[in-house]
């Protein structure tokens, strides 16, 4: 039944997509971050729905005329190079034949991602995409919530098998960045009902970050709290919330998940910490020595051997930085690095000038919660490969999307009087793009 239910779901997302292809954008989004079908037994656990999903958007992508240049701004640029970049180091690294799967996997995530710069054109898309991107793994979260509390943390909570957060690690990473995003999505939201779920959603989110039993993700969730409170603009709310899961949450887990977590004192006696640290030694001395890196994964056992200083075991980075330097080098880093740091500047920019703009208030707390979100990927990142995952770079196509509107909206609104600026009587905000002359108006994201 349950095999049924997601086939169908997927055949009739396609149908719709080939007319709405934004529409096959939100299929291919929760195929690709919730994998549902890994969560059935018969026929649709292996069946091909994300082909299915990407190859209808795809045909409905070259039919529509409801779409725009995905270069909407200076992320999406970095992360063109990006992809660029991953693709040289993949045919001049180490083993192209057998990287060939991983990179196949990376650029489908990347080539949709392009595909939804193109197609997530105004508010409705932009709000669609944010609850099917959101809601996903907040949903699996929710599930290893109430798995860590029934089972008192005595188990530990693992992602989707067979994705980039199946791993317990990486799945308290991408849970942990998920708080803050349906904290955006809560202020959006007039129900009181409906806001109390999401507050059960995100404190279900991280008990489930904490039943996971990672350290990096411990840190991780430090991290973006701190900043989550600061951010906010319901600091007591907020701060309660914190408080019930410092006061609540942490006494119930196992003195197992105390001992782990006070390892991070004593990594120097700790072997997987330590495995880690000569991961990283690998990775930078990789990247020294071949300036487009080792490929889609610099883990190969000749490279250990030749420079390892703790131990010559064959070891995952587990950071997104080491990840990236290793498996494509110094300029590989440097790009990766670009993507996060305009990424958090475009947040910023929403967060600064959209509140000027009544309507546009969502986009300025979009701004501020992807920002939190990004200082969670950030320290969590450092100690947890998360590099290809799907999440920050939807992130990154919401705030780009959500740029691009507000300054429409803003050209709109003030377009109504364009001779006072035109002849100097009126100056133009620095957030805003030259007035042109009158009744000469640039088109923006398909509006005039």
């Amino acid at each position: 039944m349950r095999d049924l239910i997601i086939v169908g779901i997927v055949a009739v997302g396609a149908l719709m997509a080939l007319k709405r292809p934004w529409i096959g954008v939100m299929l291919w989004t929760w195929i690709s971050i919730m994998n549902p079908h890994r969560y059935a037994w018969g026929f649709a656990y292996s069946a091909p729905l994300a082909a299915v999903a990407a190859g209808s958007t795809l045909l409905g992508l070259l039919m529509t005329k409801e779409r725009q240049n995905p270069f909407q701004g200076a992320p999406i640029v970095w992360f063109f190079l990006f992809a660029c970049w991953v693709t040289l180091s993949w045919l001049f690294g180490m083993d192209p034949v057998g990287d060939y799967e991983q990179w196949n996997k990376v650029m489908k995530i990347y080539l949709m991602t392009f595909v939804a710069a193109m197609l997530v054109i105004n508010k409705m898309h932009i709000t669609a995409f944010a609850w099917v991107t959101i809601g996903s793994l907040a949903l699996l979260g929710a599930k290893g919530g109430v798995f860590t509390i029934l089972t008192g943390g005595n188990h530990r909570v693992w992602g989707p098998p067979g994705t980039f957060i199946g791993d317990n690690n990486e799945f308290a990473l991408a849970l942990i960045m998920t708080i803050p995003l349906l904290h955006f999505l809560q202020l959006q939201l007039k129900s009181v009902w409906m806001r109390h779920g999401l507050s059960a959603a995100m404190l279900l989110c991280a008990a489930a970050a904490i039943g996971t039993h990672s350290r990096g993700g411990l840190l991780a969730i430090a991290a973006m709290s701190a900043m989550f409170w600061w951010r906010s603009s319901r600091k007591g709310l907020i701060g309660a919330m914190l408080l019930f899961a410092v006061l609540v949450a942490l006494p119930m887990m196992p003195e197992e998940w105390w001992e782990r977590m006070s390892s991070i004192r004593e990594y120097q006696e700790d072997g997987s910490a330590m495995g880690r640290i000569n991961a990283w030694g690998v990775a930078w001395e990789v990247a020294k020595h071949n300036f487009f890196g080792a490929g889609m994964s610099y883990q190969h056992e000749v490279l250990f051997i030749l420079y390892g200083v703790h131990e010559t075991i064959v070891r995952a980075a587990h950071s997104i930085y080491f990840q990236v330097l290793g498996n494509h080098g110094f300029v590989g880093l440097f790009l990766f690095l670009g993507i996060w740091l305009s990424t958090y500047r475009v947040a910023g920019w929403l967060r600064r000038n959209a509140r000027q703009q009544e309507e546009a208030t969502w986009a300025a707390d979009l701004g501020a919660m992807v920002q939190v979100s990004l200082v969670g990927y950030a320290v969590g990142g450092a100690f947890l490969s998360l590099s290809y995952f799907d999440l920050p770079y939807n992130m990154m196509i919401l705030v780009v999307a959500a740029q691009a509107w507000v300054r429409a909206r803003g050209w709109e609104r003030d377009q109504q009087v364009p001779w006072l600026e035109y002849m100097g009587l009126r100056k133009r905000r620095k957030d805003q793009p030259p007035m042109a002359k009158p009744g000469v108006y640039p088109v923006q994201n398909g509006l005039t």
